[in-house]
């Protein structure tokens, strides 16, 4: 394995890349031939390029991708498909490169991307390799979250199209339709030799510092060894509506130390009944499940003044 700087020296020096793109990601069908364009234009020898369109294609054409022996992988969709590249490239020798073109792009958020197609190219020139944690449900690493509750229903129940057309308003509209007939849970999270109980409509486990395109906290990133797990109000469903509204308007001026935030390496969580489980958006199975995290575990392209530990 190189370093990160002499991976980095290489990208910005013999610029081999490869492009996949999800074109069923919000704005991946619109960007492809423009995405692919800028970073022609920008110097890069792109070995491979990949429209994704169909379901079950996007782990292939990554990996065909991986296979060219580029040095930068550059990745283009929602967090699904970044989550994905994400775990592909874990470890390895290959940075990834994002351009964010999904409906909340939690993780482009975390790493201080911009969102627009031309300035995050300008990063996979102008920035630098740095390394960031990845979580770990059972053997799956993720990049942003793990939702147990309503957000796995809503994963399930949102359209395709409703994504595309409505943006991240598509999936408070069908949270707000599942909401009056879903059930509480009572989760137990147990982490660091202590037993945390919430009776809530939703849990969250979060890697990152963004969810559902707002700040979690201001101190929460990727890079700090620590998940963040917290309830999103209580029993009742007005509970889950008020702090839903404030989370979103307050994350950024809250920290870690607040409650109800556990900041912590690793945890058991269950629940009164077995619950589903979403991971970065895609369902993954029900609890209970242990979370834990793969430190340092992906290469990636932030922009050049990024902390990185």
């Amino acid at each position: 394995m190189r370093t990160k700087q002499e991976l980095g020296a290489a990208i910005r020096r013999v610029r081999r890349a490869a492009l996949v793109i999800n074109a069923r990601s919000r704005r991946g069908r619109q960007h492809y031939e423009r995405a692919r364009a800028r970073l022609v234009e920008s110097g890069f020898d792109l070995l491979g390029t990949y429209p994704v369109d169909r379901p079950g294609q996007l782990e292939e054409s990554l990996t065909e991708a991986v296979g060219l022996g580029p040095d930068l992988l550059v990745a283009g969709g929602g967090d699904g498909t970044l989550s994905t590249a994400a775990r592909l490239l874990a470890h390895r020798d290959v940075a990834l490169g994002v351009l964010p073109l999904g409906t909340t792009n939690n993780f482009a958020r975390t790493l201080g991307l911009p969102l627009d197609l031309d300035a995050a190219v300008a990063v996979l020139t102008g920035g630098k390799v740095v390394d960031v944690d990845l979580g770990l449900v059972g053997n799956l690493r993720f990049a942003n979250h793990v939702g147990v509750g309503l957000s796995a229903d809503v994963m399930a129940s949102t359209p395709p199209r409703l994504k595309r057309l409505g943006g991240r308003l598509a999936y408070p509209a069908t949270a707000l339709a599942l909401l009056a007939r879903h059930r509480p849970l009572r989760a137990r999270v147990r982490a660091e030799g202590r037993e945390h109980e919430f009776v809530t409509h939703q849990l969250y486990v979060a890697n990152g510092g963004f969810h559902a395109g707002r700040p979690i906290t201001a101190d929460a990133n990727a890079d700090d060894r620590l998940l963040v797990a917290y309830p999103v109000g209580g029993p009742h469903r007005r509970e889950l509506l008020r702090d839903t509204a404030r989370n979103a308007a307050t994350g950024h001026r809250r920290t870690l130390g607040d409650d109800p935030f556990l900041a912590v390496g690793q945890l058991w969580l269950e629940t009164d009944r077995p619950a589903p489980v979403e991971v970065d958006g895609e369902l993954y199975g029900e609890t209970p499940i242990r979370i834990g995290l793969d430190a340092n575990a992906l290469r990636v392209v932030a922009p050049a003044d990024s902390a990185d530990r």
